[in-house]
């Protein structure tokens, strides 16, 4: 059954599009990411315009995100005072980042940069997860215990002035770390359609020091303002976001994350980890043919 998207300008398999969704909802509930990082990629694949992939997917992630807010917020799993630091910084990072959008749009680059940015992002990040995956692998074959990173924040961060204290988190930090890290995403998430917690859940825990039991929900709280700050950016700026393609991506994720989570029970966190290394590394390697493969024709006719 096909249906016309509007914004997109083309017809789709209403059910392809359902079913893409089922299946990033599917790695979200497995993996605990927002899966825009996967949507974007797998919607360029299909065909739709990169520009109209980005902003629906920031509009699927909206949504999707909701209900996981509410549950972290029901255990408590939530740091709201360093959540509104770094949703402050994302909304920042959201203008600056259709800013660059735009200018981006004007001057014919913006498909190349969405893609490129993508191989190198997700490249990077695809090969040290792979990397910390296959060595606590080993390390239990040979009967060793894998070393964690202490929860401690970087030197460099300690250093920043006015410090604030951030008790959910057990920190006492300057706020110009996370509102930084909120900037960044919010910049991520308008040019690229992320909601940016393959990158903010490490650099919470790395960079920050964060505790365990609060880094999901207050980066789900995070992600929730600045993606709906980013579709009402697209929405008014680029008028890039297709809602009909955003619904049928939304019913999907919501169907596969129930199910993902499922699968996540029957296996170990090391082997999830490395199965979505492989995936992220396999986009990527997509998404770089895709940028220097060359066509058997370079132009073609179609007879009228």
């Amino acid at each position: 059954m096909h249906i016309y998207l509007p914004i997109a300008g083309l017809s789709v398999n209403m059910l392809v599009i359902v079913l893409l969704g089922g299946g990033v909802g599917i790695l979200s509930g497995m993996f605990g990411v927002g899966g825009g990082f996967l949507t974007t990629p797998l919607l360029i694949f299909y065909g739709i315009p990169p520009a109209v992939a980005v902003a629906s997917s920031a509009t699927q992630i909206t949504g999707a995100s909701v209900s996981g807010v509410l549950a972290q917020m029901r255990r408590g799993g939530v740091d709201f005072r360093m959540g509104g630091v770094m949703v402050a910084g994302g909304v920042i990072g959201s203008g600056l980042g259709a800013l660059l959008f735009r200018l981006l749009q004007n001057i014919g680059q913006i498909d190349t940069v969405i893609a490129l940015t993508y191989v190198v992002l997700l490249g990077g990040i695809g090969a040290l997860m792979a990397r910390e995956s296959i060595g606590t692998i080993l390390a239990q074959r040979r009967g060793q215990k894998p070393r964690r990173a202490l929860r401690r924040h970087n030197r460099l961060i300690a250093m920043l002035p006015f410090r604030w204290r951030f008790y959910r988190s057990g920190l006492y930090i300057s706020p110009l770390a996370p509102f930084l890290l909120g900037t960044m995403t919010g910049v991520l998430t308008v040019v690229l359609g992320v909601g940016g917690g393959f990158v903010m859940v490490p650099a919470m825990v790395y960079l920050l020091g964060m505790a365990a039991g609060v880094v999901v929900g207050t980066s789900l709280f995070q992600i929730l303002f600045v993606t709906a700050a980013t579709t009402m950016i697209h929405a008014t700026t680029t008028k890039a976001v297709d809602i009909v393609l955003a619904i049928l991506l939304l019913i999907g994720s919501a169907v596969g994350a129930q199910i993902g989570s499922r699968f996540a029970m029957r296996l170990k966190p090391e082997y999830l980890r490395l199965l979505l290394a492989l995936l992220v590394l396999a986009v990527a390697l997509r998404m770089a043919a895709g940028l220097t493969w060359r066509p058997g024709e370079l132009y073609s006719v179609e007879a009228g």
